[in-house]
């Protein structure tokens, strides 16, 4: 096994997740031998952001912090000698709400042992806010709100360079989350124009800030994409520029911890 751990792990407060209880992801890590894991769930989105998706269900609840904490810091301590435990966020970055993001994170900051700073919903030319991996059909949707698929492509990376340079306090994560998740329906969808310029951009903020990336294998199970995020292309150009690469399954079920590691091990 060349990896350790699974850093991109959700749980039964993801109100899009399974249903599967908090300590059988626990289980199921310790049982395939892992010695670490990190529950990044989706953290609540900003009190004035009205979330795009039809079951407004793409982050947990803000009712739910307290016990998502107390639950995970039971299992850190009932599991302590046999695996660590990390209990954090995937955040959400959104354009034009780096306050809210910024005070969320001063306020729970101390509470989290892991992060990830991520981008899933992107401003539209008409002002909205729309998630750009919801669904496929949604993502044709937002080809035409954008006018082409290379606009919507430009808008999905200026706002991973936002999120790489916004000043979100010290509490910020340092990890980018599915670096090329604007892939996810790409061989129904695909772009004929080269982004490498755009990413590599990204990549150099990227080192200059001495983040990391999230190897994410989620992609490769998904049908209209069959690649892991970042893209091998771009997992190697972080690699020349001794970018940290932290593996995760983004698992929402307990089954699929550590999915598809074997197809990466060769890069950790």
């Amino acid at each position: 096994m060349h990896y350790s751990g699974d850093y991109h792990i959700h749980t039964p407060f993801c109100l899009h997740g399974s249903n599967d209880p908090f300590e059988s992801y626990v289980i199921q890590a310790i049982k395939m031998g892992l010695k670490e894991i990190s529950f990044t769930e989706h953290a609540p989105l900003p009190k004035d952001f009205v979330d795009p998706v039809p079951n407004q269900d793409s982050a947990m609840n803000w009712s739910d912090l307290s016990t998502y904490f107390n639950e995970g810091n039971r299992l850190k301590n009932k599991y302590n000698d046999r695996i660590k435990i990390n209990v954090g966020f995937e955040l959400d970055y959104i354009e034009g709400f780096d306050r809210d993001i910024r005070n969320f994170l001063n306020e729970y900051g101390k509470q989290i042992d892991d992060a990830i700073l991520s981008v899933h919903m992107l401003k539209t030319p008409d002002g909205g806010y729309h998630c750009l991996d919801y669904s496929a059909d949604a993502f044709a949707d937002l080809i035409t709100l954008f006018g082409s698929i290379d606009n919507l492509y430009q808008k999905y990376y200026q706002t991973l360079l936002l999120a790489v340079q916004a000043d979100l306090g010290p509490f910020k994560p340092t990890r980018i989350g599915h670096l090329t998740l604007i892939e996810k329906f790409s061989l129904k969808y695909p772009n004929p124009m080269n982004q490498l310029n755009r990413i590599k951009s990204i990549l150099q903020e990227i080192k200059s800030r001495g983040y990391s990336l999230d190897l994410n294998t989620a992609g490769l199970y998904k049908p209209d994409c069959q690649s892991i995020y970042p893209n091998l292309e771009i997992v190697k150009l972080a690699q020349k520029l001794k970018i940290p690469l932290v593996p995760g399954s983004d698992s929402h079920q307990a089954s699929t911890l550590a999915q598809g590691f074997d197809k990466i091990k060769s890069y950790l």
